[in-house]
């Protein structure tokens, strides 16, 4: 297995192996799940199989971070160059943006060319679109790097759920106001994520044309301009749609529509744990301290960091955007999920459990310590949340919308 050679600050010479070198190409073949739902359903006939997908995701996939374990290594820092200039971890990226297509267009063909009862084509259709939420995931990897081809291939993949919007939106929007009240994709104590997609999702869209329209009017050009990337990437789904619906008839637009949303939910998803309740300090001057690793929820478990490129190491990414993924590093005595993603989402998706166990983890977090003035607190759960957590301090919290 190919190694990387460094030497260490002490003088020290130092041989680095990625353990994890060929199971990254996990993140490669998940999004290919829902063909072994298809093949399922060919042999057997069962339209129950395209419950596989689902029960592979939320059931299976938990048990095995859990069984598992997690992962806490760090690549040694003299290695970390070598490590992001190796071809190997970016062609994974690339190499799985045509996986992304693959995997709708035979969901697609399959869910309206064969005689599915309505269920298991809307069942399909999910399982399509929970799937291009990796899309989604890939788009974000490609999208924070500096090359044009990988910022090209954002812009196509993103294509696949219709979502083009997202990397204007996630860079330049959601890491500027990140665990502050004003960002729309950092959710907020009390926020169940129903109420949490509703805010995220349009507040999301709007945010990224406010940008792109600042953007484009400093170059003295019109939001509809050409060189606006969301209009680019929406060209290409808008293609990729009307060629589906050419190809397979109408029931292609309500499978699209089924598929899209469930691919922005995923992502909603994703957005809600990753920085629940976490909240940047003011100075004196209000302005917000430099987002920290201690402003995002993490995650070491292996095989959800797998299959995700890394996502779950989210404090170093939103510290150094940047940095590719198996450079992640983890930090000690950060703010720390229970389970990998995908447990994590089936918390989510019952508010009253996520509460039950994420409300705690939040307060007893060593910067914020049951203090409700360190906490993104959702307006609108105010008098709950000071009722059961500001009594010991009998100060009622300070809101700030």
């Amino acid at each position: 297995m190919k190694g990387y050679t460094g030497v260490l600050d002490t003088g020290e010479a130092i041989h680095y192996v990625d353990r994890k070198r060929w199971l990254w190409l996990l993140s490669v073949v998940y999004p290919l799940q829902p063909f072994l739902a298809i093949w399922l359903h060919f042999k057997t006939g069962s339209e129950y199989w395209f419950f596989l997908p689902f029960v592979s995701s939320y059931v299976i996939a938990p048990l095995l971070d859990w069984v598992i374990g997690e992962d806490s290594n760090n690549p040694p820092e003299a290695v970390v160059m070598q490590l992001e200039k190796d071809p190997y971890y970016r062609r994974l990226t690339f190499l799985v943006v045509p996986v992304h297509f693959i995997t709708l267009v035979a969901c697609a063909w399959y869910a309206t060319t064969q005689p599915l009862s309505w269920w298991a084509f809307a069942l399909l259709a999910i399982v399509a679109g929970i799937t291009a939420g990796l899309a989604i995931n890939t788009g974000h990897e490609l999208g924070h790097k500096n090359t044009k081809f990988e910022k090209f291939l954002a812009k196509v993949v993103l294509a696949v759920p219709g979502y083009g919007h997202f990397s204007v939106e996630h860079n330049r929007g959601h890491h500027k106001d990140v665990s502050t009240p004003a960002d729309p994709a950092s959710s907020r104590m009390g926020e169940s994520i129903y109420r949490f997609a509703r805010r995220e999702i349009p507040g999301a869209f709007q945010r990224a044309w406010q940008v792109e329209k600042e953007r484009l009017t400093l170059r003295d050009k019109p939001v509809w301009h050409r060189s606006n990337p969301i209009l680019q990437s929406y060209a290409i789904t808008a293609v990729l749609s009307i060629v589906l619906i050419l190809m397979f008839g109408w029931k292609a637009l309500p499978f699209l529509l089924l598929h899209n949303l469930f691919a922005y939910l995923q992502l909603t998803s994703a957005n809600y744990i990753e920085h629940y309740g976490l909240l940047r300090d003011r100075d004196a001057k209000g302005r917000y301290e430099r987002c920290q690793p201690h402003h995002s929820w993490n995650s070491n478990h292996i095989l959800s960091n797998l299959v995700l490129f890394h996502l779950e190491r989210h404090s170093d990414h939103h510290t150094y955007p940047q940095r590719r993924y198996q450079s992640l590093r983890h930090f000690d005595n950060l703010p720390t999920l229970p389970n990998g993603y995908f447990g994590m989402y089936v918390l989510a998706y019952i508010p009253w459990l996520w509460f039950h166990v994420m409300d705690k983890r939040l307060m007893g977090l060593p910067h914020v310590q049951g203090d409700l003035d360190k906490v993104n607190i959702d307006p609108k759960a105010k008098p709950a949340l000071f009722l059961k957590w500001g009594h010991d301090n009998k100060v009622e919290p300070t809101i700030v919308d």
